[in-house]
């Protein structure tokens, strides 16, 4: 992780009113995650190489036939992808929500905001966010830390996404993150009742989001049983907030940082956990390509979320390019789906799945240590 990368610290000393605090933090995390020729930010991969499907030599159907709609949040999508949450609260935010907005539209995907936190400091930053008008007929998702369920009144939560008309608020768990980022959180008690208090109160269905490290099944199976409508599991394998928040810290923390490269539970070792007995999961976290969807799919995910090759083709090529990353990621999904004479999702979900040996194996060792921590 060369130094030369950096983009600078953040002084304690005269900390910027919180507004500039916010909008320089999410200029820097949004020029580090779309400049790979500086920043290494990616894990190693989520690990769908493990798994295979069983391949359908006749599979008696024709590509027309093929059905990949899913219905979330009461709206049937033709494809069971979802643009993830990733920005906002700064002018780099603010245009990249507006061509996210425009891409979920023509895509008919649901897409998430960046952490509205800024919002509930200052409500004029309204119009950073707001992107509903945009995407009219799609899910927009509000987006929030975990710990800020536990410092605001649902009430004023409730507001923001009722200003936002978001279909839903997606609550953040970034431990990781925030323990590498200059003044960032640092205590994390109570969450899990904060979580069950704002489901309880809240108008919209809450839904809750690892940022790349990963959710154990326990812990999982613990927030669907407290209110939550669905958990993104974002395991590691796609970026690494760790690895962001090292370009922003001086260099004895970077080198702390850098000890967390390769940190996190691999996406498909997490869906795999769960031996395809439990709904209401989203997968994401290092899913590049059609297969991968489909794996993620197959192994048990309703929706599959993307982020950082999205926030790249913004950067690159504005909501043209977002439109054909998830273009791409569709041909993909449904040539597995003919290859395996699967002519709906559910189809995809039959069992058609196997897995190497060693990739067995790593589950089987993941399951007995969640169980223990």
């Amino acid at each position: 992780m060369p130094a030369s990368g950096r983009t600078g610290t953040v002084s304690t000393s005269s900390r910027p009113k919180p507004r500039r605090e916010i909008a320089e933090r999410k200029e820097a995390h949004l020029a580090i995650c779309t400049d790979p020729s500086r920043y290494t930010v990616e894990g190693a991969g989520a690990g769908f190489e493990g798994v295979r499907f069983v391949h359908v030599a006749l599979p008696e159907l024709t590509e027309s036939e093929i059905d990949p709609s899913v219905w979330f949040l009461g709206v049937r999508l033709p494809l069971p992808f979802l643009i993830s949450c990733m920005t906002g609260g700064s002018p780099g935010g603010k245009r990249a929500n507006r061509l996210l907005a425009s891409a979920a539209q023509e895509l008919g995907i649901p897409v998430g905001l960046g952490s509205v936190r800024a919002m509930l400091r200052d409500p004029d930053l309204l119009g950073d966010f707001h992107i509903k008008p945009l995407a009219p007929d799609v899910p927009v998702l509000a987006n929030l830390g975990a710990v800020q369920a536990r410092e605001y009144p649902a009430e004023k939560i409730a507001e923001v996404c009722s200003r936002l008309e978001a279909q839903a608020l997606v609550l953040h768990l970034n431990a990781g993150q925030e323990l590498f980022q200059p003044d960032g959180d640092r205590d994390f008690r109570g969450l899990k009742d904060a979580i069950q208090r704002l489901c309880d109160a809240s108008p919209v269905p809450i839904i809750v989001k690892e940022t790349g490290f990963g959710i154990s099944p326990g812990l999982c199976r613990d927030l669907l049983a407290r209110g939550v409508a669905y958990v993104d599991l974002a395991g590691a394998g796609g970026t690494n907030w760790i690895s962001v928040e090292s370009y922003r810290v001086d260099e004895p923390r970077a080198a702390v940082a850098r000890q967390f490269s390769d940190w996190g539970v691999p996406t498909s070792i997490l869906l795999a956990s769960f031996g395809g007995g439990q709904d209401r999961l989203i997968a994401s976290g290092g899913i590049r390509t059609g297969v991968d969807a489909a794996k993620a799919v197959a192994l048990g995910a309703e929706l599959v979320g993307l982020a950082l090759p999205v926030i790249r083709a913004v950067a690159s090529g504005g909501a043209e390019a977002v439109v054909q990353v998830f273009r791409s990621l569709e041909a993909g999904l449904r040539a597995v789906m003919v290859l395996t004479a699967s002519r709906t999702i559910a189809d995809l979900r039959r069992g058609i799945l196997w897995q190497e040996p060693s990739f067995a194996a790593r589950v089987k060792s993941f399951q007995g240590a969640a169980e223990r921590a």
